[in-house]
């Protein structure tokens, strides 16, 4: 192949690439779910809010980059003081008792962990292949954003900011 054809081509691959792994609003609503949480107690979507931004993190307490992510996370708690975060797992209560510990997720009324029921019904409806994958909602259930592979936290704090205002 030749130069010239290469880099049109490389560039319409990386832009499809991003496509996939950062997802903008397009009307998608949040879907029905449940969750069993980590104290025995079932949440729903029916249960969200609505007086605050949902931000869904689907993770796996073993997984490397769900635990970078909460690195980032934990220290700019202050930017999601209003914004509900709900951690859904496919793992049981037990495995996912280190990490509540570990980043000290009780200390944060606004965060909620649990356990999907069925498991893999959000794995299944956003055909997640990777942990973290994150979701931000606006107060009436509205996807804002989404990212299927890294979350840049920057980006989403500002994300959060918007949503907030509207």
């Amino acid at each position: 192949m030749k130069l010239k054809n290469f880099i049109p081509a490389l560039l319409c691959f990386l832009l499809v690439g991003l496509t996939f792994s950062t997802e903008k609003a397009s009307g998608q609503t949040l879907p029905e779910f449940k969750v069993k949480l980590t104290d025995g107690k079932t949440f729903s979507a029916k249960e969200f809010s609505h007086n605050k931004p949902l931000l869904l993190i689907y993770f796996a307490p073993d997984c490397e980059h769900c635990r970078a992510f909460m690195n980032q996370l934990m220290p700019k708690m202050d930017a999601f003081k209003n914004t509900e975060i709900l951690m859904v797992t496919f793992e049981s209560s037990d495995d996912v008792a280190w990490f509540i510990n570990h980043y000290k997720i009780n200390n944060y009324r606004n965060i909620k962990v649990g356990m999907e029921v069925p498991v893999f019904f959000l794995k299944n409806y956003y055909h997640l292949e990777h942990t973290p994958f994150t979701a931000l909602f606006d107060k009436k259930g509205k996807l804002m954003v989404s990212y299927k592979e890294q979350t840049p936290l920057s980006e989403l704090i500002k994300w959060v900011k918007v949503v907030e205002k509207g």
